[in-house]
């Protein structure tokens, strides 16, 4: 019995060893919809276990985390280096969130991420409408704060077009003590959005509530009716770690590595399963095929990044970590961030910069072979490319559409397994590692990352950096003020 076992142990060591020659059908077979499903079925279960949710700064987070390196550092780590990068960032949670109207009773109201807290008594004050503006976005400007008295008052301003941070900013310079936001669509099914850390110190707490209650309330307002409303948000800052987990095959030429990227946190709000669990389960069960082959020329390596949802942290950490030697080395940077909406497009990203082709014409390519509506589309600043095409690094990903019509549970709590169109999951899924294959194999073609490059969000690397100096001064603020409101620090 004992020599049998011996014997099924060498046997079993030997079908584990990468004997087999990658090609890239072998690679995109291995992509099964059971698997990809059985990760989310891990990160939903995890979210439940930890408060609803796997977002930076919170224990499923970090059990997040650990799924993930079980995989790639345990199972995987024969054939895969895997190493965890920490870093810190500020951390926002709002306890509580309460708007009341005009009549004393309380309205539908969710918050924002890095939403300034409020007195600990709130503020009751005075509404006043700002007018509406859907082309420009309302609030959005300087001149459409001119003529109206928000001094000491609670501006009633409609969502849309510009960053909220600019219409609460503006707010703030008019001397508004909060800012009541109502939604651009009806309904109560709308998603919260961040803030951004860097804008601490810099805005008016802000409650959001529903269109139909601010529609309530305008033709009151503008038939010169006084109307008052409440505004509370308890709210805490403080600086805590997080990580990013990079792990790659040891097999390939460490100076021209494929990238893929997915981020491994949720909102706040919910379990995260298409955001990003979707893109997440790809890059895991694509680092798990890879690591059953030989014979790839180029080595192939896997991002899974924190903090995105709090601003694109951990990625732009990753980037701004980079050496020029070690950025050169990074010769295409593929992104998946949200790959199983409910109700998908198939966009697929391309810049200026003429090395992006190379990628996008392969995942249009097959994704249209097998029937997909699939497009090209422009890169926009919200997921983690940012800091790739900062540093001119070639780079391409799929996206599957974001708020209704394509996931209306976008950022929120229903984000869950039912939330996914399976067969958009593992088509892209597999598109994903049919280029990750083909480039493994061979880069001829691609040129190097283009140094002159530049997106309009963070120009170049020295504002890559000077994003990071104006975090640091972010974290001392909030040390400094996370409790000011509350007379003393609460750890949750």
């Amino acid at each position: 019995m004992k020599a049998s076992v011996t014997s099924l142990a060498v046997l079993f060591a030997a079908s584990c060893l990468a004997t087999s020659e990658l090609t890239l059908d072998k690679i995109e077979n291995d992509i099964k919809t059971s698997e990809l499903r059985n990760n989310l079925w891990h990160f939903q279960k995890i979210a439940r276990e930890n408060g609803g949710n796997r977002a930076f700064g919170l224990p499923g987070y970090k059990a997040s985390l650990d799924y993930v390196y079980e995989r790639a550092a345990i199972r995987f780590g024969k054939e895969i280096d895997t190493r965890i990068q920490p870093f810190n960032h500020t951390f926002e949670q709002t306890r509580k969130i309460e708007v009341r109207g005009p009549d004393g009773k309380p309205v539908y109201a969710i918050t924002l991420l890095y939403n300034p807290a409020t007195p600990v008594d709130g503020v009751t004050a005075e509404l006043v409408n700002v007018p509406v503006d859907d082309k420009n976005g309302s609030g959005c400007l300087p001149e459409h704060w001119v003529g109206i008295d928000a001094n000491g008052k609670l501006p009633l301003v409609k969502r849309g077009v510009c960053a909220i941070a600019e219409k609460l900013k503006l707010a703030r310079k008019a001397g508004a003590v909060g800012v009541i936001l109502y939604n651009q669509t009806p309904g109560t099914d709308y998603g919260s959005a961040t803030l951004s850390a860097d804008n601490i110190g810099q805005l008016v707490p802000v409650g959001l509530i529903p269109l139909e209650v601010a529609n309530s309330w305008i033709p009151r307002l503008t038939a010169g009716e006084k109307l008052t409303s409440f505004l509370l948000v308890d709210s805490i800052f403080e600086t805590r770690e997080s990580w990013n987990l990079i792990a790659e095959t040891k097999e390939g030429d460490p100076n021209n590595v494929v990238m893929l990227g997915a981020h491994l946190d949720s909102v706040q709000a919910g379990p995260g399963i298409n955001d990003d669990g979707s893109g997440t389960t790809a890059l895991l069960e694509i680092m798990g095929s890879f690591k059953k082959y030989k014979g790839f020329k180029n080595k192939v390596r896997f991002l899974f990044a924190g903090a995105e949802e709090s601003g694109l942290v951990g990625s732009l950490y990753y980037t701004k970590s980079l050496s020029e030697a070690e950025a050169d080395k990074i010769r295409f940077y593929f992104n998946y961030d949200m790959i199983g909406s409910p109700a998908p497009f198939y966009r697929i990203y391309q810049s200026q910069n003429p090395g992006d082709v190379h990628g996008a014409s392969t995942l249009l390519e097959y994704l249209t072979s097998k029937g997909k509506p699939a497009e090209i589309a422009g890169f926009g600043t919200s997921s983690d490319y940012v800091g790739f095409l900062n540093l001119g690094i070639p780079s391409s990903g799929l996206f599957t559409g974001a708020g209704a019509p394509q996931d209306p549970c976008y950022h929120l709590k229903c984000d869950t397994l039912e939330n996914i169109d399976w067969e958009a999951l593992t088509v892209n899924a597999k598109a994903a590692a049919r280029v990750a294959a083909k480039f493994a194999l061979s880069l001829d073609g691609v040129p190097p990352r283009n140094k002159t490059m530049a997106t309009p969000n963070l120009r170049g690397r020295a504002n890559l950096l000077e994003q990071f100096e104006r975090w640091a001064r972010v974290e001392k603020v909030a040390e400094e003020s996370h409790s000011c409101s509350h007379h003393k620090a609460v750890m949750v």
